[in-house]
């Protein structure tokens, strides 16, 4: 897509995965978790392998100093503390990760720090993509909730921090925070390479589900 003058790099981030969106969308993992056919475990492993991913983001984002990421990332973004609260609710109950996704979910993290050292402003593609998963999170709460027979928010916490108007907040933010095409061209490749890697991740927990309904 090229861009035009009414479009913002986030009208362009979303237009360009889209189909990155649809297709991770048909992984079995992500069919089994809307059937409530997903094994538990398997929930578990999803939860330990974006922790790895958002170690790695949430730090790089939080030490940058670059212009565009400081005038972005703020603190009601953080995800960390949710995942790790969603996990110990599991170990509780004898639930451990598997580490299925643990290679891909590495390998992600390992670009956000390459990212981090040579081209700040491209964390905010991969804090897009990311942040945007929790939108989709709040609807699969409930499917999640249902399956497992989880009560409030236990177990449940990262996907129910997916927030509306602070997405809202954020999008207007990283519309305005970009100076040019050429920062809005890295910030768009770093989305599509946050896909192709949590694709990856999607895949790995899927192995053993290709015949979920």
């Amino acid at each position: 897509m090229s861009p035009t003058d009414c479009d913002t790099v986030v009208d362009r981030i979303r237009a360009s995965t889209r189909g990155r969106h649809q297709d991770l969308e048909g992984t079995p993992f992500s069919v089994a978790m809307l059937a409530g056919t997903l094994p538990l475990d398997r929930y578990v492993d999803q939860l330990a392998a974006y922790r790895r991913v958002l170690e790695a983001l949430e730090g790089e984002l939080s030490r940058a100093t670059d212009p565009c990421v400081t005038s972005v990332w703020s603190a009601d973004l953080v995800k960390l503390p949710c995942i790790d609260r969603d996990l110990m609710h599991f170990a509780e109950d004898g639930v451990f990760p598997a580490s299925t996704a643990a290679a891909p979910a590495d390998a992600l993290a390992r670009e956000i720090r390459a990212a981090a050292a040579s081209d700040p402003p491209a964390l905010l593609g991969f804090l897009y993509v990311l942040e945007g998963s929790t939108l989709g999170g709040a609807i699969l709460r409930r499917y999640v909730a249902e399956a497992y027979g989880l009560p409030d928010t236990d177990g449940v916490t990262y996907y129910a921090s997916g927030d509306r108007e602070c997405w809202a907040r954020f999008t207007a933010r990283l519309n305005a925070a970009l100076p040019g095409p050429g920062e809005e061209d890295r910030v768009l490749a770093a989305a599509g390479r946050a896909y192709h890697h949590v694709a990856a991740i999607s895949v790995a927990l899927s192995t053993g589900l290709v015949d979920a309904p």
